[in-house]
């Protein structure tokens, strides 16, 4: 479960630091500027641990990119008025769907 809780701090650090990277223009903003870098180092430090505690790379990473590209998209579609139509949506869902079908295969037997 642990291994599950940092996760979430790796891809929360990571949404944070790419929605801050948008709003720091180019970084000519100083204070979104300054989340981007601590965003980004808070997710890779958490990423490092999640491999750590033992969660296989191609699973932690898939999890990782997959509901942050959905959560960026949706905060993007919110905050920024960026386009969010059902195409976009049916290819986040099968982002996730593939995550999902990895994590399944990544915790059977070995082959």
């Amino acid at each position: 479960m642990l291994v599950y809780l940092v996760l979430a701090v790796a891809i929360i650090g990571e949404v944070t630091a790419t929605v801050s990277l948008k709003l720091s223009e180019g970084f000519s903003r100083p204070i979104p500027s300054i989340v981007v870098v601590v965003g980004y180092v808070t997710a890779f430090t958490a990423l490092a641990k999640v491999l750590q505690l033992g969660m296989p790379i191609g699973v932690a990473y898939a999890i990782w990119c997959a509901f942050g590209v959905a959560a960026v998209a949706g905060i993007g579609a919110v905050l920024f008025k960026e386009p969010l139509n059902a195409t976009v949506v049916v290819g986040m869902l099968l982002v996730i769907a593939g995550v999902v079908t990895i994590e399944l295969g990544g915790n059977g037997p070995s082959s």
